[in-house]
């Protein structure tokens, strides 16, 4: 079965200890439902840098990384239904960029 990279974009930092269980609950209750398709849960991610023949940017590109997740699926339609129950594309704070990985 293929698998596929979940890169998130946008998100937000809870703002207190309870918004951030509840955010952290929300996640888990997510990826449990990925059962056996879930490869890698992945982790949020700093900020990155930008390299580029023209140098290196400390401003993390046009659509900064804030994390990532791999899943298997039986398609790239099938990942996409995955990624739409990540509770960021749900509630509205960012976003999840769904491309195979590609074996070589």
């Amino acid at each position: 079965m293929p698998e596929f990279m979940f890169a998130f974009h946008g998100g937000a930092m809870p703002e207190t200890p309870e918004e951030g269980a509840k955010v952290m609950a929300e996640w888990e209750a997510w990826m449990t439902g990925l059962g056996d398709n879930m490869v890698t849960p992945g982790n949020p991610v700093g900020m990155s840098k930008t390299v580029s023949s023209t140098g290196v940017e400390d401003n993390g590109g046009s659509n900064p990384l804030s994390g990532f997740t791999i899943v298997k699926a039986d398609d790239i339609d099938a990942a996409c239904q995955m990624a739409a129950g990540c509770p960021m594309v749900k509630n509205g704070t960012g976003t999840a960029e769904v491309a195979q990985i590609v074996e070589m």
